[in-house]
């Protein structure tokens, strides 16, 4: 890994890791699907990638915490693979998010952005609870990289070079 390297994004797989068929990859990165993440990954097709990883903001059992967070963006990570090259190339996109009445609606950003970005934040709200004590009645973490490092440690295992790109042809 050169010094470019480190400035970019890519990241490459430790050596003697064989790298594993395209179909084998996929079902690893979907397999990160579980009720206990906050986000999803799905097939990208409707978004001409081969994967899309986003929040999961639609969700019942997630948009209260999202809700709660103030989040006002859908972050959504775009995969596609280079099977010539042996790379994984993502890119970031964001949305903004509107709520009403506690429920996300998803509308375009006025404001564009792709490429790559981290974000992190984190809250607590304190007030009277049901009981009548008062404390703590929430609080959440909400950092881009629930969603992406788990995204690139798959890929890598699978003998893969991660590569983030924000300019170049995804």
């Amino acid at each position: 890994m050169g010094l470019w390297d480190l400035f970019t994004g890519k990241k490459y797989p430790e050596k003697g890791v064989g790298r594993q068929p395209i179909a084998m990859l996929r079902t690893a990165l979907i397999s990160l699907n579980q009720d206990s993440v906050p986000f999803v990954v799905r097939d990208g097709s409707a978004e001409g990638v081969d994967l899309v990883a986003e929040w999961k903001i639609v969700d019942a059992q997630w948009y209260e915490f999202f809700a709660k967070a103030g989040i006002k963006r859908l972050f959504k990570v775009l995969m596609r693979f280079d099977e010539q090259k042996g790379e994984v190339r993502s890119v970031d996109q964001e949305w903004s998010v509107e709520w009403s009445a506690g429920v996300p609606t998803i509308a375009l950003a006025a404001s564009a952005f792709r490429g790559q970005t981290a974000e992190k934040s984190f809250g607590k709200s304190y007030g009277f609870r049901e009981d009548g004590s008062f404390g703590a009645i929430y609080e959440y973490a909400f950092d881009t990289t629930a969603i992406k490092a788990p995204l690139q440690k798959t890929a890598l295992e699978a003998g893969w070079i991660w590569r983030s790109v924000a300019f170049a042809k995804l």
